[in-house]
């Protein structure tokens, strides 16, 4: 059976004399609904967007420019745009739209590139983004029940929607803005809560704070069961799916919620997504190409998603699904994106590129190229100490003209307490979650000490689903090894009485997707030694981007490195550049799991047991050309008996290198 759809629109914007609808003459902008020819209207003429998905939130702002003019050149009208609320609204009331969150002004250099906008600001967005977009500190209120219509949830929300949306109104395109419609919500359907109340809510707010005319939309996958929880009369609903699917089937699911009206996928998924310790995700051009074809004959509109059209890292905020087992997702976004994580048109693009001219014509001029990269070469890691008179011991002990320079010290992770929780502990009978703590992202140090002596070997252990995301156990400050969320929750132990244990928990992302979205990180249960709960423990909240990028260390760490180390601890150091700052990649042969900044810039996590993701994307407006970059790397693990970084001018995505020696003994 035929799909009804708007087949024979052709371009982007028809001309007058070859659209086969009647046209308007409207006295304003516009951007509407055309239930009778199933289509947009846009300035009373028919219309339809091919658009791609951008994160601002992913990229460093000084590329935004020149992300988005590859995005128009390769002739997408419109981007689609996530606003994550947690990016924005930090603490409650606490809000940050500057720098990299400055939300306006990407807004404004999308219109100033002459490109629509679709906006998704939420308050959920999925976008394997920390816990959808939402705010961990919701989790506070232990009582609060997400994405629902909990009182306690809907004042959160209605609040930053207060905040939000007055920003957006004057940017709407029947405002003189090019904002051409805003969903409400994201995949709704696939939520457990099926509450419609919420939708109705979400729906009066929208409409109270942007008012009558803007276009709403929903968007979830062609399943019937999501369609009917995730759609309500009054938002347009669209749909969701990737080049495997059968395109008649999937617009056909469509019909059945909307039988009239465009035909819309919101979320073509040009790739999938990469889990720690699975095979970089990747898929065909041809198959992209050939399912955007398909759908552009039937006059759909379309948004290219996943891997966007490009991105940056998203430390701390990548997030995690929940399949059967949890499952964290990589620092890098660029899933075989069309544009990659550095910006660069891939074969992808040009083959979507070329659809696309088929359908409507392409802007005038070539492509803008890739952007330079700089393979720096290895950064040669010395000791403390002077350089060897005569520079006698190999080249990687000292500075040369050949080689960056990166003077290497360290500093054991719990001999610095005092400067990444200078607050001090908490302190609590039991152990205690982040959100408990009120601790965000990053780690939390849980310390007591043993009460007994134990000369033989004893279970350390913790309940089934109480280790939230993984624990580095420290016995008097010596490494014992790594509990880990659905994976080894025991570890045998010695010691004596009084004897310090410590436990430093990872949040390694909150999960993004399905009925798990209220994830609370740290210990969720008592440590036992030998079934026997261990009790008066200490707290430490780490607030370790706010010292790196405050300038710790200010001076020398306590310790020169002697390579070989076990455990959590920092490695620091400078190295220059010879004279330019281009983009790069770095690697970190031999080492172990841990993240890495760069003058103060929080490049993500590097975990080369696991893989796929074998380098950090380093944006040369992170490095300083003619004067010292500083890095810091934190190694959970293990770091190398030779500690050494790798600059490239490629990515490494998908190897798993195995552990260095140190980080299994």
């Amino acid at each position: 059976v035929p799909v009804p759809g708007a087949a024979g629109l052709g371009g982007v914007l028809l001309p007058s004399n070859s659209s086969p609808f009647p046209q308007a003459s409207p006295s304003a902008r516009s951007f509407q609904l055309d239930y009778e020819h199933n289509c947009f209207r846009k300035d009373g003429a028919p219309f339809r967007y091919i658009s791609g998905s951008i994160h601002y939130a992913r990229v460093p702002r000084p590329a935004w420019r020149d992300r988005l003019l590859k995005m128009y050149m390769s002739g997408l009208s419109t981007v689609q745009v996530y606003v994550p609320w947690n990016y924005h609204e930090t603490l409650p009331g606490v809000y940050d739209f500057t720098g990299n969150r400055d939300l306006e002004a990407f807004l404004d250099l999308t219109a100033e590139l002459g490109l629509l906008v679709i906006l998704r600001p939420g308050p959920y967005i999925c976008a394997e983004w920390e816990m959808g977009g939402l705010p961990a500190w919701l989790l506070w209120k232990p009582d609060i029940i997400l994405r629902t219509s909990n009182p306690a949830y809907l004042a959160a929300v209605d609040s930053w929607l207060h905040i939000l949306l007055p920003k957006i109104k004057p940017r709407l395109y029947h405002q003189g803005g090019n904002i051409i419609s805003v969903q409400v919500e994201n995949e709704y359907g696939s939520y457990y809560a099926c509450d419609y109340g919420y939708l109705r809510h979400l729906l009066g707010s929208f409409r109270a704070l942007l008012g009558s005319e803007v276009l709403l939309f929903t968007t979830d996958s062609a399943r019937a069961q999501e369609l009917r929880c995730g759609t309500l009369q009054g938002l347009y609903a669209t749909v969701d799916f990737g080049p495997g699917s059968n395109v008649t089937e999937a617009f056909g699911a469509q019909r059945r919620v909307e039988p009239k009206g465009p035909l819309v996928n919101s979320e073509y998924y040009t790739g999938w997504l990469d889990y720690w310790g699975e095979a970089h995700a990747s898929t065909s051009a041809a198959w992209v190409a050939r399912g955007l074809e398909d759908m552009l004959q039937l006059g759909a509109s379309i948004n290219m998603q996943v891997g966007p059209f490009l991105q940056l890292t998203s430390l701390p905020w990548p997030g995690a699904d929940y399949k059967d087992q949890y499952k964290p997702v990589t620092t890098s976004y660029d899933y075989d994106a069309p544009l990659s994580e550095a910006g660069d048109p891939t074969e992808k693009l040009f083959a979507i590129r070329t659809v696309i001219s088929k359908f409507q014509p392409l802007p005038a001029g070539p492509m803008p190229p890739a952007t330079p990269k700089y393979a720096y070469g290895w950064v040669a890691l010395r000791k403390v100490s002077a350089c060897p008179e005569g520079c006698a011991a190999p080249a990687w002990h000292c500075s040369t003209a050949q080689h960056p320079s990166l003077s290497l010290q360290h500093a054991d992770l719990l001999d610095v307490l005092d400067v990444l929780c200078p607050s001090g502990p908490i302190q609590s009978q039991f152990p205690l979650t982040f959100e408990a703590v009120k601790q965000a992202h990053g780690f939390v140090v849980y310390q007591t000490h043993l009460p007994w002596h134990v000369p033989d070997p004893a279970t350390l252990g913790a309940p089934p689903h109480s280790i939230c995301d993984r624990g580095y156990v420290m016995l008097q400050k010596e490494y014992q090894g790594t509990l880990e969320r659905d994976g080894q929750t025991t570890l045998h132990v010695t010691g004596r009485a009084g004897d310090t244990l410590d436990i430093l928990m990872e949040n390694m992302g909150r999960i993004s997707f399905g009925a798990n979205t209220s994830d609370f990180k740290g210990l969720l249960g008592n440590i036992s030694l030998n079934s026997r709960p261990l009790s008066n423990w200490l707290i430490y909240p780490l607030a370790i981007d706010t010292a790196v990028q405050q300038g710790w260390p200010h001076a020398a760490l306590p310790k020169p490195s002697s390579g070989g180390r076990v455990g959590p601890a920092f490695y620091t150091g400078t190295f220059e550049t010879p004279g330019i700052a281009w983009d790069t990649f770095v690697k970190f042969p031999g080492w172990s799991k841990g993240l890495l900044w760069i003058n103060g810039f929080n490049l993500g996590r590097y975990w080369t047991c696991r893989g796929p993701q074998q380098t950090l994307f380093v944006p040369g407006s992170v490095l300083h050309a003619g004067h010292p970059n500083n890095i810091m790397v934190l190694e959970l693990e293990g770091a190398p008996s030779t500690p050494l970084l790798l600059f490239l001018d490629h990515p490494l995505y998908n190897r798993t290198l195995g552990c260095s020696p140190t980080a299994t003994q």
